[in-house]
């Protein structure tokens, strides 16, 4: 073969293989880096979230906007040393176009450096502390922050006779939070916080703290623990009596999470907490999420961290369809941002400004249905921004 024909054969190879890899490179992957805690204390928060995700991908297909959905999934434990190098080879690595998961606050903000440097959009699926949009223009949130509940819960108390309370939190950015926008707007409307304890948050003992709780004798306690640590929270605060000596439990919806609501027993009937989400909510939406989560996890009762994961997938395929598969951070961010949509959990969007999500506030009490233990919704608070956010927008 003379060299002349050896390069028309090359040629025409070569656009053999550039036609037969055409479609294939047209479609492309996009890869999701999920950070999620599957063992250590917070692992029900990773399997609750990942599960959701999976949902999602099951019920809208693999593929959006011609490209080809990924999930990436590494183990944090939710430990901010683990969550920071397992985010770096994902970013190196794996080049993924998304970073998603974050069971506490401490891995969310350990990773934020390194979101802004890739300019990869980091979705915060669990962690609840108000700041952590700030910290990165690159980070959007579909959980919650604490400050929406514990302020509604607040304003709730006050209207409904409970005067004098004590709070006990978990000793971590998310309890800071919690504890300031509960007191401070109780104590602004002229409540009387007799007490603010905090507790530390590895293997916690509530007992102490339980113990000055019921000497000190308040009309309520308000209460705020990661999700996972609500069972142990209320067994220790019925073996102390306080539910006995008349002492109400409020606070933020982690303390009946849903996952672990039916494992509590009947002394918890009657806890009244302000949430965004509750298994029992009313719509159609909702029924249907809830019997397919089930379905696909042999029988487990969705949470809040379940919607926090559905609602993260549902933004990134919502970003990617808006882009029109451009995985540029930058494109996505700006079409992340003012993004709305109806959840399982209610009407959410995204604050353009802030980054964060904006959802309906649920106040709750556990009742008995069917012979199950629920969180039983009872009045709605629309639209509800991060209280501290709002304070700072534009015109506020």
């Amino acid at each position: 073969m003379n060299r002349r024909n050896w390069l028309a054969l090359a040629a025409a190879l070569i656009g053999v293989g550039v036609l037969a890899a055409g479609p294939a490179q047209a479609q492309g992957v996009v890869k999701v880096g999920v950070l999620e805690a599957m063992t250590g204390q917070q692992q029900s928060t990773g399997k609750q979230t990942l599960a959701a995700m999976r949902l999602y991908m099951q019920q809208h297909g693999d593929t959006v906007a011609g490209k080809k959905i990924e999930l990436v999934v590494k183990d944090d434990a939710a430990v901010p040393e683990n969550t920071k190098r397992l985010a770096q080879e994902l970013i190196v690595r794996d080049k993924v176009n998304f970073l998603v998961g974050f069971a506490i606050t401490p891995t969310a903000l350990a990773v934020a450096p390194l979101a802004t440097e890739a300019k990869v959009p980091l979705i915060v699926a669990n962690a609840g502390t108000s700041i952590i949009t700030e910290r990165s223009p690159y980070i959007t949130r579909t959980s919650f922050t604490l400050p929406q509940s514990s302020t509604i819960i607040a304003e709730w108390a006050l209207k409904n006779g409970v005067k004098k309370v004590v709070s006990i939190v978990s000793d971590y950015a998310p309890g800071v939070d919690a504890e300031k926008s509960f007191n401070e707007t109780f104590a602004n409307g002229g409540g009387q916080v007799l007490e603010a304890l905090r507790v530390p948050l590895a293997a916690p003992d509530f007992a102490p703290f339980l113990q000055r709780a019921r000497d000190a004798n308040p009309d309520a306690v308000f209460i705020f623990v990661p999700s996972g640590q609500g069972a142990t929270f209320v067994k220790q605060f019925i073996e102390r009596g306080l539910d006995k000596a008349g002492i109400k439990l409020i606070g933020p919806g982690d303390v009946t999470d849903d996952d672990q609501l039916n494992g509590m027993g009947d002394q918890v009937i009657g806890t009244v907490t302000a949430h965004l989400y509750s298994a029992d909510h009313d719509s159609k939406l909702n029924k249907e999420f809830v019997a397919a989560f089930k379905k696909a996890n042999d029988g487990m009762r969705p949470n809040f961290m379940a919607v926090g994961g559905y609602d993260a997938m549902a933004l990134i395929y919502a970003a990617l369809k808006k882009t029109n598969g451009d995985t540029d951070g930058d494109k996505l961010m700006a079409a992340i941002k003012g993004m709305a949509w109806e959840s399982p959990r209610g009407p959410i969007s995204i604050d353009p400004e802030t980054r964060d999500i904006v959802q309906n506030i649920y106040i709750r009490k556990v009742e008995k249905k069917n012979g199950e233990l629920y969180n039983v919704e009872f009045q709605t608070f629309d639209a509800v921004k991060d209280p501290g956010k709002a304070k700072k927008a534009p015109g506020n």
